[in-house]
């Protein structure tokens, strides 16, 4: 009897994987053995993880920055080094004006940031310079 619920429980898992869509079960790049590292590839930037899209490395229950190496995560990923993370896309549109360079405009603190889109009104994506 426990080998046909085990033989059950496995095709219905196989079953409800192969049907999803929904990337919200994919677990983190340190979460299960099996997802190993790549030394080599490039990041894709925007990625989807979850239920969320990133343009940039992103830290989630990992020792350090990580990227996916797909449009959708599916376990293929590498940690991030310095010509890994997001660069500033120029020009880009904030509000009513064009940049060509990283602003401090509307940063409370006077320090200079940049967006990673080139619409900043549309997908409000950016990172300090």
């Amino acid at each position: 009897m426990g080998l046909r619920a085990g033989l059950l429980l496995a095709w219905a898992f196989g079953l409800l994987s192969a049907i999803s869509t929904d990337y919200d079960y994919l677990p983190t790049p340190e979460a299960l053995p099996y997802f190993t590292e790549s030394k080599r590839g490039k990041c894709f930037f925007p990625f989807h993880f979850k239920k969320g899209v990133f343009y940039d490395c992103v830290k989630f229950k990992a020792k350090h920055k990580w990227c996916s190496l797909t449009h959708h995560f599916q376990g293929f990923w590498k940690y991030c080094s310095e010509e890994d993370f997001a660069k500033c896309v120029f020009p880009f549109w904030f509000r009513r004006t064009i940049y060509w360079e990283c602003t401090d405009h509307a940063n409370l603190f006077g320090r200079k940031w940049c967006s990673l889109t080139q619409n900043f009104n549309k997908e409000k994506v950016w990172k300090f310079c």
